[in-house]
């Protein structure tokens, strides 16, 4: 274990009975502030400093590919005009997604070990105190631990409709720690959940909140426009029952 274990703690004031009648009624509810404002700063610095880790993440119908900076910084100017195009014309009739990521390991004893604050975040999220929390505002008391990403959405990202219910990984609720300051909702890369008579709400970009939603859930990430000023930056993942 490292000491990096103990650098994160929940925000005081976080209403229990308030967020599990609001889960309960909506299937949907944001945390903020979520952790202390010191680790939710120290969290993002880390990620920051990660640059050259981050890998771009897109798939192919069921296919996924992974794009490290080395090759991404490498392509011509044509190649990822291609990439583009066929990334759109997926996106026009499927499910599509791209983004880039920070992966977390799923074991326990690798999140232990690891140097990384990232790693240690999610440790901390399948921790005592946070599974208590989760548990009673979902009233899913099946939920055993959580696993975990970093991501980040610039120019071009996007994420296309769907619930997250993926057969045998048994998910009962997804989160997402947002960890982007002063992001303007005509920017994008809002959290959008889509409503079964065809309407829809959508969720901002924030820094240090907890959107925590009930899976299944359709939802989707907006296009994120040239004119975003940074990166939509969050740490995502679902809160699981054993297998």
């Amino acid at each position: 274990m490292t000491d990096r274990q103990g650098a994160f703690g929940l925000a005081e004031g976080i209403d229990r009975a308030d967020l599990r009648a609001a889960y309960q009624r909506h299937g949907h509810v944001r945390i903020g502030p979520f952790l202390t404002d010191a680790a939710a700063r120290a969290l993002a610095r880390h990620l920051a400093a990660r640059a050259d880790e981050w890998r771009i993440i897109l798939n192919s119908d069921e296919k996924v590919f992974e794009i490290d900076r080395a090759t991404a910084l490498s392509m011509a100017a044509s190649q990822r005009a291609a990439l583009d195009n066929a990334v759109h014309e997926a996106a026009r009739h499927g499910f599509q997604f791209r983004y880039s990521a920070i992966r977390v390991p799923d074991e326990a004893d690798a999140r232990m070990r690891s140097p990384h604050l990232l790693d240690a975040f999610a440790a901390f999220m399948s921790g005592p105190v946070v599974l208590d929390l989760i548990r009673y505002i979902t009233g899913r008391d099946a939920i055993a631990f959580a696993d975990g990403q970093a991501t980040r959405y610039t120019s071009g990202d996007f994420l296309t409709a769907h619930d997250d219910d993926v057969a045998g990984k048994h998910r009962h609720a997804a989160y997402v720690l947002g960890l982007t300051e002063g992001w303007r909702p005509e920017w994008g890369g809002l959290l959008t959940f889509h409503h079964p008579n065809g309407g829809f709400s959508g969720m901002a970009p924030a820094f240090n909140t907890l959107d925590l939603f009930r899976v299944p859930q359709r939802h989707s990430v907006s296009y994120v426009t040239p004119s975003a000023d940074g990166a939509r930056m969050s740490v995502t993942g679902w809160f699981r029952a054993q297998g």
